[in-house]
């Protein structure tokens, strides 16, 4: 294992979203591209990589379902699996156990949805004392249509999530800077 302080938590990047009425495809290839790269650059540093998985006892999102996997063709090997039930990474999972006792005080957050799992992870995380670096680049979210009838494009929601993270919850990071390379503006 690694001494690094640091650890990448790649959350609910599972099949289970191909099944869902919301998917689609169009930002799908440079999502994998940029976690595929978040991963393969951690790895070669030493830093540990931590694979969520969103769960439920029926439907999709359930173990019986077979599609709690990676979603293909990610090729994730993590250091630490954790099943949750809840939008944080951080509430019933052992998760925050794991991180203590690796010493991490530093997390690099990516994966599915960028505004939900992705962001309520990262403001716990910050709440609760760690450095978070919120690689946008390696999050996945799809376009929503709000109580108003306006639908808001996946590239509005990013761009919100970083407006309201930044500077305040999380550094917003590419994959080259959350791995060490220069620092984010």
């Amino acid at each position: 294992m690694s001494t690094s302080d640091a650890a990448v938590i790649i959350i609910d990047a599972q099949e289970t979203f191909r099944h869902r009425p919301f998917w689609s495809d169009t930002d799908v290839p440079a999502f994998l591209e940029r976690t595929q790269q978040l991963h393969d650059g951690a790895k070669a540093k030493g830093i540990p990589v931590i694979q969520l998985f969103h769960v439920a006892d029926a439907g999709v999102f359930s173990i019986a379902s077979g599609l709690v996997v990676p979603l293909s063709p990610l090729a994730i090997v993590p250091d630490a699996v954790f099943h949750k039930r809840r939008h944080s990474a951080l509430v019933g999972t052992g998760l925050d156990v794991w991180l203590v006792e690796h010493g991490i005080r530093r997390l690099i957050i990516g994966g599915i949805r960028t505004e939900q799992c992705c962001e309520t992870t990262t403001r716990h995380a910050s709440d609760s004392g760690y450095a978070v670096d919120f690689v946008t680049e390696a999050t996945l979210t799809f376009a929503m249509t709000d109580a108003r009838g306006r639908t808001w494009s996946a590239l509005e929601i990013k761009a919100h999530s970083e407006l309201v993270l930044s500077r305040r919850f999380a550094r917003i990071a590419t994959v080259k800077e959350a791995l060490g390379g220069r620092e984010a503006a």
